[in-house]
């Protein structure tokens, strides 16, 4: 079993980048689990970015047959925080080959780094004295 998969970035071959399928499936995947409805998560987005958001634009954006209908980035930010996700990011950080640390977490992970480094420093250590040994 495996416990933890390393993120990797997807392949830089051309057409693999284009993000537009699995985006319209974080946006509806979103918008199905908040307590909002359209409505409120466009009034939301409209309130954050001080832009004209409808219900219908977001039905456009994640619908597959309107592929005309593009989800603009400089709503990116104001969309999860009306629908409480960070699905976007971590669409993002997925291609890129990265994983997205949320408050507490990148503290964690900042202590299992600074543990991996005294790790290897007490074993370092440990072979220079062995190595000094050795010579005397």
């Amino acid at each position: 079993m495996e416990l933890f998969r390393v993120p990797t970035p997807t392949p830089p071959i051309a057409g693999n980048l284009d993000i537009d399928v699995p985006l319209r499936e974080a946006l509806s995947d979103a918008l199905k689990h908040t307590d909002l409805d359209r409505w409120a998560v466009a009034a939301e987005m409209g309130r954050l970015t001080g832009r004209e958001i409808s219900k219908y634009m977001l039905d456009a954006y994640t619908a597959e047959s309107r592929s005309d209908h593009n989800f603009p980035f400089r709503y990116a930010a104001a969309f999860e925080v009306a629908t409480g996700s960070y699905c976007l990011t971590n669409l993002l950080a997925k291609s890129r080959g990265c994983r997205v640390l949320v408050g507490e977490e990148s503290l964690l992970a900042e202590l299992g780094r600074i543990e991996q480094l005294e790790s290897d420093l007490r074993q370092q250590k440990a072979a220079i004295k062995r190595h000094l040994k050795e010579r005397n």
